[in-house]
């Protein structure tokens, strides 16, 4: 069985426990994904399966991607991402992977680019502390303070400086399945994943 899916980030809620406990979840939006190609040992080198998710209008996808699909009789998708399984001589082009691969309790793995935040200065991207506020002091409490040494005469690499902050391939872990619902394809994780709304997530399952 493929050990995961794509999806779609719809947003946040709460949900209650029938203890009356107040949980928080991630509401996504799992598949359903259509198997595109699928990779042999025999030719690739290792099994895996070729998923793709959202169908688009033609022209809003890139020739090379639309030749790749019409080869493998696939309608227009705007993701497509790989799967490692066990056999993908199981699979077959246009086969429907849905979210019933999941089920309540399980642990899954989410992958996602977090939010931009934008150009940030070191106290707000590295969390410094920042300088002296007392009086006699000049306007430099937010500044990095010193970045190099005095006999190399260069900033070493690594040093942490302003810069754009955000937008960082992110990957939360052992993540629990609270509830699916199949006839929706959603399903809602506990906790907050990376991401804007509309964000494309990896879904994994661990282990």
């Amino acid at each position: 069985m493929v050990a995961g899916i794509l999806g779609e980030k719809l947003g946040m809620t709460r949900i209650f426990a029938k203890n009356g406990e107040s949980i928080p979840v991630t509401v996504i939006l799992a598949g359903p994904c259509k198997v595109i190609q699928k990779k042999t040992i025999e030719k690739d080198g290792y099994n895996a399966v070729q998923l793709g998710f959202k169908e688009v209008k033609e022209k809003k996808i890139s020739k090379p991607i639309a030749s790749h699909l019409d080869k493998y009789k696939v309608k227009p998708i705007k993701h497509i991402r790989e799967f490692k399984v066990d056999d993908s001589n199981k699979y077959l082009s246009g086969t429907e992977i849905k979210v019933d691969i999941f089920k309540e309790g399980d642990k899954v793995d989410i992958v996602g680019i977090s939010k931009g935040k934008g150009f940030a200065g070191a106290i707000k991207r590295h969390n410094f502390s920042g300088g002296p506020k007392t009086h006699g002091q000049k306007e430099y409490f937010r500044s990095v303070g010193s970045i190099g040494a005095t006999d190399a005469a260069r900033v070493f690499k690594g040093q942490k400086l302003p810069g754009h902050m955000g937008t960082d391939r992110v990957t939360v872990k052992n993540i629990e399945v609270v509830k699916i619902n199949l006839e929706r394809n959603l399903i809602l994780v506990r906790g907050s994943v990376p991401g804007a709304k509309g964000a494309v997530l990896v879904i994994n399952k661990n282990g």
